[in-house]
């Protein structure tokens, strides 16, 4: 293109390459501008991901930009409305990894539903209808939760779900501050407020038979939990250390705890495996909720 190709001739032309670069000049000023950087940033914090340590996929940022500017400036979509939009868009295309296979062919067919929209309303029914088209019941009730059967500390479904949790207010587990708060990238420390901590300690399953790390280091068998408390459970089996930690909560305030972490009613006392399918079904409903908040 740059070269003053016609596309629609194969032809050549100076006068068409001096035309592209200029298109390409005026693109790369708004591209580059600051104030719609910040705004879209904006909108990936306002959909949960508060930090650069939840962005799973680069290509769904960087793509979920060029929409926000295309929304912005060639659709005119108003910026309140582009702000939950743009969000919606970067969480669904983050969870589902949408750009993690072929992602220049995936953003190429994207492009093409709305290479020539020009109305806000518009812009806003493509992308609403890609969403709804690819997470629907069965993605939401089976999919999600198959995924969340990975090991992974770094799984774009791990990410939703404290996306999820930040968007719900949820708090810390036992623990009366919030996720959001403890994950502002701009409370800085020595040592993290937070820590993943295995709900049922690797010692636990393993007296039980269950030597495989992927089954014990489950996405489903972790949570965030503030480093003291970390260090205080230690490898204390849950029957042990949750009857004592119940004690610190009103009943509502751990019943809302226990509900914004996904955790099935008296998990302390299920089998293993059970906790593990229950809570995955849990954690989906949560990101579903999350998301469906937007």
């Amino acid at each position: 293109m740059l070269r003053g190709k016609d596309l629609e001739t194969d032809g050549f032309s100076a006068e068409r390459r001096d035309q592209q670069f200029t298109v390409l000049k005026a693109a790369q000023t708004e591209v580059l501008n600051l104030k719609h950087w910040h705004q879209f940033l904006s909108a990936i914090v306002g959909a949960g991901f508060r930090s650069s340590e939840m962005i799973s996929s680069r290509n769904a940022l960087l793509y979920a930009y060029a929409f926000y500017l295309i929304g912005r400036l060639r659709c005119g979509v108003p910026e309140h409305q582009l702000q939950r939009l743009v969000g919606r868009w970067f969480f669904f295309a983050s969870l589902t990894g949408r750009y993690t296979s072929s992602p220049e062919s995936v953003m190429d067919s994207d492009l093409n539903r709305i290479g020539a929209l020009t109305d806000a309303s518009a812009f806003a029914s493509v992308l609403e209808g890609a969403m709804t088209s690819e997470l629907t019941n069965d993605y939401w009730a089976i999919t999600l939760p198959a995924a969340l059967e990975s090991s992974s500390a770094r799984s774009p479904e791990l990410f939703a779900y404290l996306a999820a949790q930040n968007r719900l207010s949820a708090p810390v587990l036992f623990s009366h501050k919030k996720i959001s708060d403890l994950l502002d990238p701009s409370v800085k420390a020595t040592k993290k407020p937070l820590e993943r901590h295995h709900l049922f300690p690797r010692a636990w399953p393993e007296s039980r038979g269950e030597t495989d790390l992927k089954v014990i280091n489950q996405q489903a068998n972790f949570a965030l939990l503030e480093w003291p408390e970390n260090i205080a459970i230690s490898d204390d089996p849950p029957g042990e250390y949750v009857p004592k930690l119940r004690e610190r909560f009103a009943s509502g305030e751990w019943q809302r705890m226990h509900e914004l972490h996904a955790l099935p009613e008296a998990w302390e006392s299920l089998g293993y495996g059970d906790f593990l399918s229950a809570r995955r079904q849990l954690m989906a409903g949560i990101i579903r909720r999350g998301f469906a908040g937007l």
